[in-house]
Order: C-alpha cells, then structure tokens, then sequence
C-alpha cells in the first residue's frame, strides 16, 4: 500500500513514524512544503528571548533521521497544490518550481493551521509578523538583530501572545500587549487571569483591554500602530497573535467536506468524506468530551494522538482518541504558570451544562517548609460531583495539580474521588492535604450542605437592607483591606458575640482565602442561623474586582436564593 501524507511537524510526523512501526511493507511519502519537516511550534518563543540558544534544539525529527530509520521517503520543499480524486494523485510543486504527480492508495492531511491574519490596512508592512513557523522565528530574530528595535506590539493575549511579550522583554525591548477581548488568555475565567494580569505589569509590560489592532502605518524609525479604542502608539515591530485558523484551502478545492470554523470534518477515525482520505491536526475538529460539541483545540497534544491513531486506521484499523478532547493547557508568564482543563465557567454557561465551583488558596507545599508558593485554584463539578473543569495560577506546582485532575476528568472521577486521592507528600513537595485533596473536600462540603456559599461577583445582587455581612479576620488583617460593608467579628470570638447578629438574617460570611470562613459558617448553621461563606474569600474578591469580564452568571446549580 502507498501512503502519501502532506505535512509534517505534529500530526503528519507522527502518522508516518507509526505507519512504519506498523508495517514494513507500507510505502510512505511525506511532502513538507517547508524546510523542516518536524519541529518544536511551542518552543519558538524561546528562540527569540535566549533560552534556546540553538536552531537545531528546535528541531523534533530531521528528514534524515526520517529517511534512515523509518524509511519514509521524505520530499521538504514540496507542496502538495492540488488533489486529484478521480484518479488517486496529488500535484507537487517544487522549490524549483517543477510540478508532478505522484499516486497514492491513501492519502493522510496534516497540513495544519496558519496564524489569523487581521485584514487592517498595513498588515503586510515591514516590521509586521506573525508566529507560527522556524523560519517565522528567525525572520523575527533577524529583524531584531538588524533593527536594533526598542520596543513590541504584540497583537493578542493568548499562549503565544504572551510567551512572545515575556521573551521580546527578555531581549530587552518595550513591550505593549493589545487585548480585543476583555481578558488574557481565553482559556482561563476572567478573575483567574488578576495574577497574570499583575505578573506581566510587575515586569513592565503594558497591558491593553478592549483594544484591538485597527490599522499599522510606517513613521521614521518604526511602524504607528493605531489601536480599536483610538490608542495610537509608536514601535519598532508589530506581532499578530490572534489565533490560528485551519488551512483547510486544498482539502475544499479537491471537494471534501469542511466542519466547523472551515477545518477539514472527519468522522471519529479522521476520514473525510473520501473514504480514501484521512485528516489530522489543526487542520480538523475534534469533540469536547464534556459537551459532546465539535471545536477546534490546535495543541500539540492531540495532534499527535490523531496521527498516530489515524496511522492505524489508514492500514485498515478503527482507532479513535477515545472520548475526545477536555483542553488541558499550560503558559509561563515571568514567575507564574497558570493551567487549565475541561470546562470554563465561559463553556459551561455556552453549553447550559449546571455547575457549582470552589476556589481555595493553598500553598504549593507545606507552609513550614521554606519556600512555599501560594496558589490560586478553582474547580467547576456538576450535581452528581463529577468534575467538570479546574484552573489553577501559581509560581510552583501548578501544572502537576492539573494533571491530576486532568486524569481524574478522562476517568469519569468525581469530588469525592479527589478527596480519596491518595497523592505523593513530602514536606517539599505537597502538604498532607493536597491542594487537590483541599478541592475536592471544598467541593463535597457544597454538595452536601456543609458549607453553603456565595461568590464574590453575587455580591451586587444581595439586598443588604435583608442581609448582614460578617469580616471574621482579625482587626489587623481588615485594616490592610476589606470588601465594603462588611463588619468585622474575628473567628475566635464568634461564639461569644453571636448576639450581636440578626437570626432573622441570612449571614454572607469573608475571611482571607475561605478556611475560617468556613468554620464560621459551620458555628453559624449549628446555632440556628442561615449562614453562606465567600468561596475564596477576599483574596478571590480581589480577583474578581480586577476581572472586568466578570459577570454574576446564573449558576444552575448551589446558588443561594
């Protein structure tokens, strides 16, 4: 059998390694238009700000290690132009410029997503880039050599967006990101972005919201940049990351079928709609596993299961990714990393799907222990405990408590599940109640009444001619802050001052992360009040100031009357 395959790098690589290592006998022709046939896409910042010093380390799989150990007849340089189904052959041009034809029995496409290009007036001046590719990072490296330039725009708050404003400030430059949205980093809820937010200000890059790039001009010495919101401001370079979009343009003109957002649809072994033809990567959708809806999730990750599995399939399997895709991500920002899986607050509201969530504030390891972090870390779970999605921003431990909890969505595990995890403790790594341990109790005290709360952006929707409001941190710790109209009763006096709160009130209880909140609320509701407890406490309030998306959402499930 001919297997012909179009495009490298994630999907594409990893369909025709396995092809081999599935068949001796199989024929694999892999056309790459560029030079580079698999290469590291998420390490490219890294090239620009110093951490990678060499072009080589970008480089995954080189075609002659391709060639020499699978025996993959590898052709960079060549783009596959045009599909021709009728008789089974697709027209290569070459860098040259000569074109062929070449034959397959079946036919794999990786090609990929290119970056989403604004159609603004002077897009494609000098000084203007986009992301995507090794020879995009060092025409970017390059230019920077040569320009000595002093300062970024960097269009888009996204994972790139933000790699690239940490490393171009790295380098030296001044950096501006510019925001369309009203938030950093989409896949995050708007109050999980503060500490982001703070990170990139506290290493002097300027943060724009609501603020899009509307056009770019040529000035002596750079590029002006004209900004949505009116901002105008001067730079020497321009980078454009506002996503990617499938390139779908071959798989169409050839007359398959496209999906959602113009990717190639494919059914759940990643054939077209030519049952000859196969399609994998960022060029294709994949299904959310929690909502079951089609979307496009250009990460490496799945691109490299999809290849594979569709490798199997070309040679007569049935392999799927399983149950689909939850989106599990991870950025560093300066200090910080923030990671996420599953489900936002944002999708689950889109998709009508009921959900209560729970924020708590641990530390990365135990607190007596030198050098523990605090973390900020949020859970969405449904009725039932399953769980739904977590979030989590923090300068150590972050990802690992994601991964965990990223496995327990992929296995169907619930709040009570997370409780019972039984996880790694040693004073430098853990504490003996793990973070994710601390959400899952969290979380089952809700489900089961323990502790009844309320969120901060509820607040503005709360009579306080019907309510009383309750501050239970010592005086000092109220001094240095405190949500207004709020009194204060510090934990350790409670008992002792129940009179002077109004049985016939419902109680909104705040203390600094939610702990003595909750004890508060558990001496409330025993001696006869109704009693709620700010998920997160202040620091979450805090948060959710800063958060000018936010929205008091209203939660299918938990939420007080």
């Amino acid at each position: 059998m001919k297997i012909c395959i179009v495009g490298g790098v994630a999907g594409g690589a990893s369909a025709a390694c396995r092809l081999r290592r599935l068949s001796e006998e199989a024929e694999v022709v892999l056309f790459e238009k560029g030079e580079y046939v698999s290469y590291a896409n998420c390490g490219l910042p890294y090239y620009i700000g110093g951490e990678v010093t060499e072009k080589a380390d970008l480089l995954v799989a080189k075609p002659e290690l391709l060639r020499n150990r699978f025996r993959i007849d590898v052709r960079t340089g060549s783009e596959v132009t045009e599909i021709h189904r009728d008789r089974k052959t697709v027209t290569v041009k070459e860098a040259s410029g000569k074109t062929y034809e070449e034959s397959y029995d079946k036919l794999l496409l990786s090609p990929g997503g290119e970056p989403k290009k604004l159609r603004i007036p002077g897009a494609d001046l000098p000084g203007v880039f986009t992301l995507r590719t090794v020879p995009d990072t060092l025409e970017i490296d390059r230019f920077l050599t040569e320009s000595k330039a002093a300062s970024a725009v960097v269009a888009g708050g996204g994972f790139i967006g933000l790699e690239m404003a940490e490393n171009l400030r790295k380098r030296g430059l001044t950096v501006t990101v510019a925001e369309f949205a009203g938030q950093i980093m989409a896949p995050l809820d708007p109050e999980m972005t503060a500490p982001l937010e703070a990170e990139l200000k506290s290493h002097g890059v300027t943060l724009l919201l609501h603020a899009g790039v509307a056009s770019v001009a040529q000035e002596a010495g750079g590029l002006r940049v004209t900004l949505t919101d009116g901002t105008e401001l001067s730079t020497g370079m321009l980078l454009m990351s506002v996503g990617v979009v499938p390139e779908s343009a071959l798989a169409a003109a050839a007359g398959l079928a496209l999906g959602v957002g113009n990717s190639i649809a494919v059914d759940g072994q990643f054939r077209t709609n030519d049952p000859d033809i196969y399609a994998v990567g960022d060029a294709v959708a994949v299904r959310n596993m929690l909502t079951g809806a089609e979307t496009l999730l250009p990460l490496a990750g799945p691109a490299n299961r999809e290849g594979r599995a569709a490798a199997a399939n070309l040679l007569g399997g049935s392999e799927t990714i399983g149950k689909g895709v939850q989106g599990s991500s991870v950025v560093r920002v300066f200090s910080l990393t923030a990671a996420s899986t599953g489900l936002n607050e944002k999708q689950a509201n889109a998709g009508g799907i009921p959900y209560g969530k729970t924020y708590i504030h641990p530390q990365s390891h135990a607190s007596y222990y030198p050098g523990a972090k605090p973390l900020a870390m949020k859970l969405l779970f449904g009725q039932d405990g399953k769980v739904l999605g977590a979030q989590a921003v923090g300068a150590e431990g972050v990802e690992k408590r994601i991964d965990v909890i990223a496995t327990a969505i992929r296995l169907g595990a619930t709040v009570y599940d997370l409780e019972e995890l039984e996880l790694c403790y040693a004073p430098p790594y853990s504490s003996a109640k793990d973070p994710v341990n601390m959400l899952g109790f969290t979380a089952a005290n809700i489900l089961k009444g323990d502790m009844p709360v309320f969120y901060a952006e509820q607040l503005a929707d709360i009579d306080p001619e019907k309510a009383a409001f309750l501050d239970v941190r010592t005086p000092a710790e109220v001094a240095n802050g405190k949500i207004p109209g709020f009194s204060n009763i510090p934990l350790d006096s409670l008992r002792e001052r129940l009179s002077e709160l109004d049985r016939s009130k419902p109680v909104y209880v705040t203390c600094q992360v939610g702990l003595r909140g909750y004890l508060a609320v558990r001496i409330l509701l025993q001696n006869g009040f109704t009693a709620y407890n700010l998920s997160g406490g202040y620091k979450t309030y805090q948060m959710v100031q800063g958060a000018t998306e936010l929205k008091a959402e209203p939660y299918l499930c938990y939420r007080p009357e």
